[in-house]
């Protein structure tokens, strides 16, 4: 139980990655405060929360929440405050939009930015001031591999996503020294919906021959990204600050 009694937010917390880290938190022993703008996930089934609380009863909530709007994340915050007190953030919520950059848009722009970066950069900003009133916590920002490498075709997700990856570095450095430890972890080529729908990757021929890319030659799992986040969450990690953990099954190789 790695993580009894603390209260944690994930964002984008009813699909892929995020559920799979509310799912692994509450395992751990944690409270979870469930962030997205629909409470069933992308995948269907039942609702992260419903499932959650029929095995642990009141281990988990759900509050709707358009990550983009600062207001909202400073309510989502509230919420955990009000239940006892934020210890962990995860900034997970993220798109997925491509444009060849001869036919970018400025509201292709705009949406990205909003989503993948205003989102982490305000709710680590109100995470942090709930935080530093203890004097201790942990925020994990979702990266990507995709902000370590550019790659044609995804200009507009290569720079939110090494933003959010600098961004950690800048608040580790400044929110160390109050106490509050700031990481990203870096997934690879992860069974969600976001490789399956929004990037058609698993599932398609020309998709397929990636894996030969990937020494583990296999995709990875939300599962695999979600104790990622729980090692960084828990003291395991109490010495791990300003850090990148790269999840791709050796793709990168750095």
């Amino acid at each position: 139980m790695l993580l009894r009694d603390k209260i944690a937010i994930v964002t984008g917390g009813a699909s892929g990655n995020g559920r799979a880290i509310a799912e692994a938190f509450v395992a751990q022993g944690a409270r979870v405060v469930v962030a997205d703008l629909q409470a069933a996930g992308r995948e269907g089934g039942t609702p992260i929360v419903e499932a959650l609380n029929a095995a642990t009863p009141g281990s988990a909530k759900f509050v709707q929440c358009n990550v983009s709007d600062v207001s909202a994340l400073e309510d989502l915050v509230a919420v955990a405050e009000n239940w006892g007190g934020l210890d962990i953030m995860v900034n997970n919520a993220g798109i997925l939009l491509k444009e060849p950059i001869l036919d970018a848009t400025e509201a292709t722009f705009h949406r990205m930015q909003d989503v993948n970066v205003k989102s982490v950069f305000f709710g680590s900003q109100m995470a942090a001031r709930a935080m530093v009133k203890r004097k201790r916590g942990v925020i994990i920002n979702m990266c990507s591999i995709a902000g370590m490498r550019g790659t044609g075709g995804f200009a507009h997700y290569n720079m939110s996503k090494g933003a959010v990856r600098l961004l950690t570095y800048s608040l580790a450095d400044e929110l160390g020294p109050l106490g509050i430890r700031v990481n990203n972890v870096n997934p690879g080529i992860m069974r969600t919906q976001m490789n399956i729908v929004d990037d058609p990757v698993i599932g398609t021929e020309t998709g397929e021959g990636y894996l030969d890319m990937i020494p583990a030659r296999r995709w990875g799992e939300p599962s695999e990204v979600a104790d990622a986040c729980v090692y960084l969450a828990s003291d395991l990690a109490k010495y791990v600050m300003g850090t990148s953990l790269v999840v791709d099954g050796g793709y990168l190789r750095i």
